[in-house]
């Protein structure tokens, strides 16, 4: 399911990538990754996840105990590829160059499905308090996009039932 290699071993503690494959057209995990009560089902709390889908805009979401995010999107290209980044040190800080690590999605179509690959890189370019290094950290991040891919892939292949 995820992609081994460097990223497994610790060589490159900055950059997280992932990749899975989805029993789902494109169309349908793009929606899953930019709607608002797509997003607020599989990423937050169940509440819609108010969006600006656009570069610069802002997409807000609840990590529940972890804090509100306002992410900033960088890049809207549907179906194929969606990027914003993210404060994850910050609850409540809009997230900007600086602060933030960039998180990627880019879709691909795989026969009837989707091949999803998610890259999260940046971490040794930003400052993240030890307080919230067992949340916003390269170890914490590993660990929830396996999980996190794994709700995208479940839920976009709910929706289709």
């Amino acid at each position: 399911m995820s992609t081994q290699s460097a990223h497994a071993t610790g060589e490159d503690r900055n950059r997280i990538e992932r990749e899975i494959s989805i029993a789902a057209p494109v169309e349908r995990v793009w929606a899953v990754l930019t709607e608002p009560e797509h997003v607020g089902a599989w990423f937050g709390q169940g509440e819609p996840a108010p969006i600006d889908l656009r570069p610069g805009g802002i997409m807000r979401l609840d990590h529940g105990e972890y804090g509100q995010f306002p992410t900033t999107i960088v890049k809207v290209d549907p179906p194929h590829y969606f990027s914003y980044r993210w404060a994850s040190a910050h609850p409540g800080e809009v997230a900007v160059e600086g602060n933030s690590t960039l998180v990627e999605f880019t879709l691909t179509p795989e026969g009837d499905g989707t091949r999803l690959r998610v890259v999260e890189t940046g971490f040794e370019e930003i400052a993240i308090p030890e307080e919230r290094m067992p949340t916003a950290g390269y170890e914490s991040h590993c660990a929830g996009w396996t999980g996190q891919a794994e709700n995208i892939k479940q839920y976009a292949e709910r929706l289709a039932a």
